[in-house]
């Protein structure tokens, strides 16, 4: 994980420097500046070593090409082996984009697999992509005749410009060529198929081989573990990789109010996969202490993203002082129709699944905004093996009525009159106790005990008694976050909706 700055066709190499210092939090283990001889370029790189951190700086320069990258690329060993061992001169994952690249094929691009923002740049070109869904962040903004590249809104702060924009998620921009949209998600599935034992055998199949790929490091992975079905899948399946290769235990983390499910429930999944398990237990003062620096880091105001990030600050928080990367279940949800409001959807397969698939488009800047700059505000590289593209093509061939259905309440395999997540409870049964498999689900805020004490905090921060609405509650963290930037609209301007063009159920 990393930070990136890149001006091209303005500014120096002290303008470079002031915006990659902004976000230095990515990327805390180095900080370079270069200048791409013979081109109106200038990198910026602040680094996270988790794939040869020997001898993988940035830039990475080329003869007359220079790249700065954010991310992981999980086939880089398989790239190198068919680009050619000796072409290369780290041992960085980051370095297979730009022999990629070198290599003159159509869609270079498209057979990269991992998470991934960069910037790379010849003597008259300046390209800048992002992964499929968005994982990683970058952003662009227009200054002059020129262009500025970062990782984070902040880095822009103060400069006095008027729009910024997001790279969207699966798009690459070529200042020769213009946008172009790499990659699509394939279209949900809707109607039912007979073979529900041999989907979910496959989708067992897909979910181990995503686990296992996000987890290629050369630092130690853990993970997140709220007790919840995504995050405690994504542990066990990790533990076991771990297992086969004599390494582990897993460490895992979760962090709650005293006595809250989430706690309790993490703990028996730690105790059922072997874990080595760490647990932190915050309070509302945590949450007066702490909520400018969340909603600073953020860059977002809104409700829902607040509510859920505190959680993640504290798990991030914790996890960082063990480890440096930590497998996550964001994604779960989305592709296997796991939210409450999903539930109104049961009798209309089709519109779940026309709603699954814009879920997924949008939650760049949502969901995985907030597990990114969270996460990277404690220098922790945060991984989403659920977001694996062969698994979000297997999950989308998922018919969504397998995903959601009508159960007797009485049933085993069921969590009420309707079941979220039916099939994936299904192929990963035997992973968990029952308990836990068919246990109702709770959101990460609420399971953790946030709510109970957001709203006390929100009392200690405005002065005012009783319930404090969702509405005053807004207006709160919009204006502790105007106090943090100088420019606050342009902030404001990129956060995501949560109800953005959802589809009618």
């Amino acid at each position: 994980m990393c930070g990136l700055v890149c001006l091209w066709n303005v500014g120096d190499e002290l303008l470079a420097r002031q915006m990659i210092d902004k976000i230095a939090h990515r990327g805390p283990d180095a900080v370079q500046v270069a200048k791409l001889e013979g081109a109106p370029v200038i990198m910026a790189h602040s680094r996270l070593s988790i794939i040869g951190p020997d001898d993988g700086a940035q830039p990475i320069a080329q003869g007359s090409d220079m790249l700065i990258a954010n991310g992981e690329i999980y086939n880089h060993a398989d790239l190198r082996a068919i680009l050619g061992e000796g072409a290369f001169k780290t041992a960085s994952d980051s370095e297979t984009i730009l022999h990629l690249f070198r290599s003159g094929a159509l869609r270079w691009i498209d057979r990269l697999d991992g998470m991934f923002a960069f910037v790379l740049a010849t003597g008259d070109r300046i390209i800048a992509a992002r992964d499929p869904l968005g994982i990683k962040p970058i952003y662009m903004a227009r200054m002059g005749e020129g262009l500025a590249f970062a990782s984070e809104l902040k880095a822009f702060d103060g400069l006095g410009l008027t729009a910024i924009e997001a790279i969207p998620p699966g798009t690459l921009y070529d200042n020769r060529d213009g946008w172009r949209r790499w990659y699509r998600i394939p279209h949900g599935a809707a109607k039912a198929e007979p073979d529900v034992d041999g989907t979910a055998r496959e989708l067992r199949l897909v979910l181990e081989e995503a686990v296992a790929k996000w987890m290629v490091a050369d630092v130690e992975v853990g993970s997140f573990l709220s007790g919840g079905l995504d995050s405690s899948i994504i542990a066990a399946l990790a533990q076991k990789v771990l297992e086969r290769s004599g390494k582990g235990p897993l460490k895992t983390f979760a962090v709650g109010t005293d006595g809250s499910p989430d706690l309790v429930a993490a703990k028996r999944v730690a105790e059922h996969i072997g874990s080595k398990h760490h647990e932190y237990v915050f309070t509302a003062g945590d949450v007066v202490e702490n909520l400018p620096h969340i909603i600073y880091h953020l860059e977002s105001a809104d409700v829902d993203l607040v509510r859920s990030a505190i959680p993640t600050f504290f798990a991030a928080r914790l996890a960082r002082q063990h480890v440096k990367a930590v497998l996550t279940g964001e994604g779960a949800d989305e592709l296997f129709a796991g939210y409450t409001y999903h539930h109104a959807y049961v009798d209309d397969p089709r519109a779940l699944a026309d709603e699954l698939t814009r879920s997924l488009g949008t939650m760049h800047n949502i969901n995985l905004q907030r597990v990114d700059r969270i996460t990277m505000a404690e220098s922790l590289e945060g991984r989403t093996p659920f977001l694996d593209r062969k698994l979000i093509d297997f999950a989308q061939s998922i018919p969504a009525a397998l995903k959601l259905c009508r159960t007797r309440p009485d049933a085993v395999a069921s969590t009420g009159p309707t079941t979220e997540k039916w099939i994936l409870r299904k192929a990963c049964a035997d992973l968990l106790p029952e308990s836990l498999v068919w246990r109702k689900k709770a959101q990460f805020d609420e399971g953790s005990g946030t709510v109970a004490a957001l709203q006390e905090a929100l009392q200690t921060l405005t002065g005012e008694r009783g319930e404090i609405g969702r509405a005053r509650e807004g207006a709160l963290y919009e204006e502790i976050l105007r106090g943090c930037f100088v420019d606050p609209d342009l902030i404001l301007a990129n956060a995501g909706q949560w109800e953005a063009d959802r589809v009618a159920a």
